[in-house]
Formats: structure tokens, C-alpha cells, sequence
């Protein structure tokens, strides 16, 4: 592959040269993703989740090239067995897939979130974070599947491959926030892709609902399209009681999760990323930690909490321990049980 070629596949046209300047500029005058009515927290380009942008290109340069303390993940970081879900499930049972997937099964419903099955979290299949660990449920043992929820745009989040793949296999109900349709039906046209604005409540069977929350990240593709789709977390009403599932997001002041714990909560169940937290002075505006994530528990009146974000693609510094273990920690200082929040790992199963 041509250096001209990776750099136009990595988004940086601007690096090309007169022409790649003038389609810079284009790119940053125009949404590719979503035309809509301004907002609280769209502007008519870009979204927002209501704080201030403080990282740029600097600052990734700085983190990358600056001296760092870095623990490499080992080639290979061994998970539990594979897990083989049943057909339906008329309570509540949930499986982590590795990273941030999971299948859940709930009320006669099987619905998967932010599935990755591909080898890495990349747009390329040579270069990029590449997994340690086989999913926690092969493809080919997956339920029939009726929806899949995507909380946001991020390689590590949205793959479109396997997106194509569920959709050639079970054809279900996609939904995302808005503008992330558009990149998947760039991949598939036919693809029962919505998108939707926060706030938005969605029956998904006649037992089941969703809305579509805030949470504190971002978004991008690629080097010209930050904020430019719509990120989420889910709320998910069961007969067993209230969900809540988080891709992605910083802790800021605890806010949001204050708010969304008044006007949603009690949680049966909340899913919370607990890694990819280091440097915390460049990861923290985006990524919680554990201590954090712990908290968010907390204000969620989560009766339950389960961590994921870990162990399987490294994305920061920290080592693939890491979480777990800071974790135990914060558990102990918060006065609470280990078992009341789980670090899960790929084919683990909660059920309830």
C-alpha cells in the first residue's frame, strides 16, 4: 500500500497536499453524517454533551510521543469458555462478549450491544488494536438476533462488519444515535438502520423499552468528522426492572449520572466501562476509571453493576490487569462487596 493511499484510508487527506487542504476544509463546513435542527447540543456541524472540548491533535501527540509508562498487553490473555446462550430467556441473562459487547437476554428478546467480533478495533484489518481474546460467544452460536443497540461510532464500539454479518443472518432492528445509520448503510444499504436523538424512548416488544441517554465522550471516524454523529447510553425497561448500559464516557462531576439516576433509576442492572483510563490527564475528559465507575453505581442506584471496556483490545497505558484490580480497591474504600460490581470477562454470564 502506497503512503498516499494509507494516509487517505487514515482520514488525513490534508497531508496530501493544495487538493487535500480545499478537502479539509470542505470536510469541516459539513455534517457527512446528520442534517437536523440546532439544539441544546447540536449546533448544526458538531455535537456536544455540554462541556468544553480540551483535547486536540497536541494533545495526542503529546500522550504518544512524550515518555510514557506504558504495560503492553501480552499476546494472548486467556478468557473463560466460550459460552453457548439458549434460544430465548424469559428472565434476564447477560453474557459478555469481550470489551464493550454484550448479548443480553431478556423477556423472549435477544438484543446485542456494540458487537466487535472482528480481530481488531481498527478500520484496517492489518494495523490497529488487536484482540487477546476470542469472543466470549462464537458467531456461529449466537441466538437468532431481534435488535442490536450502538451506543456510538468508535472502531471499538461500531463494526460495520459485523453489523453486516448479524444483519445478513438474523436481518434485526438497529439502533444508534443520531447520524451513526449513515456509516453502517454505507457498509449495507439494506440494513435496518435508525437512528435517534437523546431522549428518545422506543418500545422494542411489548415487554421491552429503550431511551437513549446522554453520556460525557465523543465521537469520530476519522480525522475530520469529530462530534460530528451522536453518542449514547441505553436505558432498558424489563419486567425484571431497569437497565442501564454505558459504552463509553468520562465521570466531569458526577452530574449527569445524579440526574439520570433521579429520573430513571433504580437500576436492576447497570454495565459500566471500567478501562482504557490512562494517562488519567488525558483519558479522564472521556474514560471513567473505576473509582468513577463506582461512583456512577452509586448514583444510579444501581443495584448491580457490571464492568467491561477491558482485557481485550488495549486502546491506553494501563495494563490488562489493571482494572480489575483497581477496582477491588475502590470497592473497598466505597465500603461495598466485591460482588456487587462483577469485572466481566469474555463468555462470563449474569443472570437474574
Amino acid at each position: 500500500m502506497t503512503r498516499r493511499k494509507l494516509l487517505r484510508l487514515l482520514g488525513i487527506p490534508a497531508l496530501l497536499g493544495s487538493s487535500g487542504f480545499a478537502w479539509a476544509s470542505y470536510a469541516r463546513s459539513r455534517n457527512p453524517y446528520y442534517q437536523g435542527p440546532v439544539s441544546d447540543h447540536f449546533d448544526g456541524l458538531v455535537f456536544t454533551d455540554g462541556r468544553p472540548v480540551t483535547k486536540g491533535l497536541a494533545d495526542v501527540l503529546r500522550w504518544q510521543f512524550s515518555k510514557r509508562e506504558r504495560e503492553a498487553f501480552p499476546a494472548q490473555y486467556e478468557a473463560p469458555p466460550q459460552d453457548k446462550p439458549p434460544a430465548r430467556v424469559e428472565g434476564l441473562r447477560v453474557v459478555h462478549l469481550g470489551h464493550a459487547s454484550f448479548l443480553y437476554q431478556v423477556a423472549g428478546l435477544n438484543i446485542l450491544i456494540d458487537p466487535v467480533f472482528s480481530e481488531r478495533a481498527s478500520p484496517f484489518s492489518f494495523f490497529g488494536p488487536k484482540r487477546v481474546n476470542a469472543p466470549g460467544v462464537a458467531f456461529a452460536d449466537l441466538p437468532k438476533i431481534d435488535v442490536v443497540l450502538v451506543t456510538h461510532n468508535h472502531y471499538d464500539h461500531l463494526d460495520v462488519e459485523t453489523l453486516a454479518q448479524v444483519h445478513a443472518r438474523d436481518n434485526p432492528r438497529m439502533i444508534m444515535p443520531l447520524g451513526n445509520d449513515v456509516i453502517v448503510k454505507a457498509r449495507e444499504a439494506s440494513v435496518r438502520a435508525e437512528a435517534h436523538d437523546w431522549a428518545t424512548r422506543l418500545e422494542l416488544s411489548d415487554k421491552v423499552a429503550t431511551t437513549l441517554v446522554p453520556s460525557y465522550h465523543w465521537s469520530a471516524r476519522g480525522a475530520f468528522d469529530r462530534r460530528m454523529a451522536l453518542w449514547c447510553s441505553f436505558v432498558i425497561e424489563t419486567p425484571g426492572g431497569k437497565l442501564f448500559h454505558i459504552g463509553d464516557t468520562g465521570y466531569h462531576d458526577g452530574s449527569l449520572y445524579e440526574r439520570l439516576g433521579r429520573e430513571h433509576g433504580p437500576f436492576r442492572l447497570a454495565a459500566l466501562p471500567i478501562g482504557a483510563y490512562e494517562p488519567r490527564w488525558f483519558m479522564s475528559d472521556n474514560h471513567m476509571n473505576p473509582e468513577e465507575a463506582v461512583k456512577v453505581m452509586r448514583s444510579l442506584r444501581a443495584e448491580q453493576a457490571l464492568g467491561h471496556h477491558w482485557g481485550t483490545f488495549q486502546l491506553t497505558d494501563e495494563g490488562v490487569t489493571r482494572p480489575p484490580e483497581a477496582l477491588t480497591i475502590a470497592l473497598e474504600q466505597a465500603g461495598l462487596p466485591e460482588e456487587r460490581f462483577r469485572p466481566m470477562r469474555p463468555g462470563l454470564v449474569w443472570e437474574a
